[in-house]
C-alpha cells in the first residue's frame, strides 16, 4: 500500500538576502568524518557572536525601520504627534548608534533561536557558550539586568548578570549554524496575547470585527509605532504564539503567499493591508493621536486542528531589537545593522511640530505646577524642568506598605512630581544611564490610595490608564503626563542632569530616585477634571 505524502516544512523560508558582516574566520574549520564533511565550530564562535549580537541590537536599528520613522515625517497625513515621536526616536537612535547609551532602558530578556545544520559539529553545550556571550554583552555594557529568580513562590532574586537567557535549537539540514537574537522589554513582551477561536473566526466580517476589537487593547504603553504580527491557526496554542513573535521580528517575511494542502504557514497580504488601514483609522498613531499606530502588518495563517482556532496578536516596539547571525565553513557572521542613523533625520525644527510647548517648573510647590497644568487642555506639550522622584513596581509596594500601617507617604513623594521608570547603568561621565518611561499602567492600583494620602499628584509614564485612575485624578487634582516611549537614550543625554538615589537603595534600579531634568518633553494625557486623551480616541 502506498501511502501518500504530501510533506512540507511548516514555515518554508525563501532565500535569505540578509545583508552580513563578517566578525572573523577564527574559530571554524573543516574536516572530515565517515567520508563526508563537517564543519568543526570551537565554542568561542557562538560565545563572539552572541555577544556581539546583543552589543549591536542594544545600539542600533534595521535600515528598514530607520527608513519607517523617516516615511511617517514626510507624510502630509501624519498628526504633528506622529512627527514629533518619529523625530525623538530617530534622535534617540542618533545617540544609541554611538554605543554608549542603549536606546531603550529595558535592555531586555536575551531570546536565541538557532537552527544547526546536521554538518554542523561543536562537540560542546551550545547553550552554555551562548550564555556566555549574553551574559558577557551584559556585564561589559552600559544594560540592564531585569531577569528575577523565584527563590520560592513569593520571593525573588535578581540573578545579576541577565541570564538565564531564552535559547531554542532546533537540527535541520545543510552545514550552516543560523541565529536569530532577540532582545525582548517587558512592555512589548506584555502585548502578547493569546485568543481561543473557533471556526465561526474564518469568515471576512467576523474576522474584521474581532481585530478591531482585539488591536485597540494593545494600547501605547509598549511605544508605538508598532510593528504588529497576527497570527490565524496553529497546531497548538504555543505555536501560534512563537510564530506571531517570529512574525514581528519580520523573521518569517520570506514565506509563501498562497496556502496548499501540504499545510504549510503563508502570508496573506490582502488582510495585513486591511489591518494596516484599520490601524490608520483607530487614531491613536504613535501614541499621542495620529496615523501611525503601525509601522506595517503581517498576517500569518497556519494550518489548525479542526476543533481549535488559537489566534496571536504581538508587536515589535520601536525598540525594534533583533538581529540574524549564522556560522559557515567561510566564519562567523552578523547582520550588518544601520550605523549611521542621522542620515534618516530630515531637517524639521522641533518645536515646529505642537502649536504650544508649556513650560513647567518643578520648582515650585506641587499646588502650583497642578494650577498651572490645570489652564491647559488634554494633549498639550510640556516641557519639565526640575525635580523629579522615580519610582516604579516595587518602590510602589514599599509606599503602600507604609501606608497600610499608617505611617504616611514621605514629604518628597506629596512635593515632587513622580516618574514611573529604572535605570540602566550609568556610562563613566554621564549623569545618567538610559532612563526612559516605563508603563504606567503597572502602577494604576496605587493611585487612589496615594493621591488620597496627598502623593502622586502630578505623574509621568508611558501608555494608558486606567478609569480608576482618571477619576482619583478627578477626585483629587492629579494629572498623569505621557512621556514618549522609545526615547530613552535621547532622555539621559538631553533631558537629565543629575541622578541620586533617595531611599532602597538595596533595590537596585527599582529604588527610590531623585532625578534632576531640563527641558523632559511630555504630553497631558489625563487632567484634574477627569478627561483622558485615549478615551477621547
Amino acid at each position: 500500500m502506498t501511502i501518500d505524502v504530501a510533506f512540507s516544512e511548516m514555515f518554508p523560508l525563501g532565500k535569505d538576502s540578509t545583508p552580513y558582516r563578517k566578525l572573523t574566520s577564527d574559530f571554524v574549520s573543516v574536516d572530515t568524518v565517515g567520508g563526508r564533511e563537517v564543519v568543526v565550530v570551537d565554542p568561542r564562535a557562538l560565545t563572539l557572536l552572541a555577544e556581539e549580537a546583543f552589543r549591536d541590537v542594544s545600539h542600533l536599528l534595521r535600515p528598514g525601520h530607520l527608513a519607517q520613522l523617516r516615511k511617517i515625517i514626510d507624510d502630509p497625513e501624519a498628526s504633528p504627534n506622529d512627527r514629533f515621536v518619529a523625530i525623538e526616536m530617530l534622535k534617540n537612535a542618533n545617540i544609541s548608534a554611538g554605543g554608549i547609551l542603549p536606546m531603550c532602558q529595558d535592555t531586555g530578556t536575551a531570546i536565541i533561536m538557532g537552527k544547526k545544520g546536521q554538518a554542523i559539529w561543536t562537540g560542546a553545550n551550545d547553550a552554555l557558550a551562548l550564555s556566555e556571550g549574553v551574559a558577557n554583552a551584559y556585564a561589559r555594557l552600559n544594560l540592564r539586568y531585569s531577569q528575577m529568580a523565584p527563590l520560592t513562590m513569593y520571593d525573588e532574586v535578581n540573578t545579576g548578570n541577565n541570564l538565564p537567557a531564552q535559547i531554542d535549537l532546533y537540527a535541520t539540514e545543510g552545514d550552516a549554524y543560523k541565529f536569530m537574537f532577540m532582545a525582548k522589554g517587558g512592555g512589548s513582551a506584555n502585548k502578547t496575547f493569546l485568543y481561543q477561536q473557533t471556526k465561526a473566526l474564518l469568515n471576512p466580517a467576523s474576522l474584521r470585527k474581532f481585530l478591531d476589537e482585539q488591536i485597540r487593547t494593545l494600547g501605547t504603553s509598549a511605544c508605538p509605532p508598532y510593528h504588529l504580527a497576527i497570527v490565524i491557526g496553529g497546531t497548538s496554542a504555543e505555536t501560534c504564539l512563537k510564530t506571531a513573535k517570529l512574525a514581528s521580528a519580520r523573521y518569517l517575511d520570506s514565506l509563501p503567499t498562497e496556502g496548499s494542502k501540504a499545510g504549510h504557514a503563508f502570508r496573506d497580504l490582502e488582510a495585513e493591508a486591511m489591518v494596516l488601514e484599520m490601524t490608520q483609522q483607530m487614531g491613536i498613531g504613535a501614541q499621542f493621536g495620529g496615523k501611525y499606530f503601525c509601522h506595517d502588518v503581517r498576517v500569518i495563517r497556519l494550518p489548525r486542528h479542526g476543533a481549535s482556532c488559537p489566534v496571536a496578536i504581538g508587536v515589535s516596539c520601536s525598540a525594534d531589537r533583533q538581529i540574524l547571525g549564522k556560522i559557515t565553513r567561510d566564519g562567523v557572521f552578523l547582520e550588518q545593522m544601520e550605523t549611521d542613523p542621522a542620515k534618516y533625520m530630515p531637517e524639521v525644527k522641533t518645536e515646529k511640530l505642537s502649536d504650544e510647548v508649556v513650560k513647567i517648573d518643578l520648582n515650585r510647590p506641587m499646588d502650583e505646577i497642578r494650577k498651572t497644568l490645570s489652564q491647559y487642555p488634554i494633549k498639550t506639550r510640556v516641557s519639565l524642568t526640575g525635580p523629579m522622584i522615580v519610582a516604579r513596581d516595587i518602590a510602589h509596594a514599599k509606599l503602600k506598605e507604609r501606608l497600610d500601617k499608617g505611617e504616611g507617604l514621605p514629604e518628597y513623594f506629596k512635593q515632587h512630581a513622580v516618574y514611573y521608570a529604572g535605570p540602566a547603568k550609568t556610562p563613566d561621565g554621564m549623569a545618567s544611564g538610559s532612563f526612559g518611561p516605563t508603563t504606567a499602567g503597572r502602577m494604576d492600583a496605587y493611585v487612589e490610595q496615594f493621591q488620597a494620602a496627598g502623593g502622586s499628584m502630578v505623574m509621568i509614564a508611558k501608555g494608558n490608564r486606567s478609569k480608576a485612575v482618571t477619576e482619583a485624578c478627578h477626585k483629587h487634582g492629579g494629572f498623569y503626563l505621557g512621556s514618549i516611549g522609545g526615547a530613552a537614550a535621547i532622555l539621559a543625554q538631553n533631558s537629565i542632569k543629575k541622578v541620586e538615589v533617595l531611599e532602597y537603595a538595596e533595590l537596585g534600579m527599582e529604588a527610590i530616585w531623585k532625578i534632576e531634568v531640563e527641558d523632559f518633553p511630555a504630553f497631558i494625557i489625563v487632567d484634574d477634571k477627569g478627561n483622558d486623551f485615549f478615551q477621547k480616541l
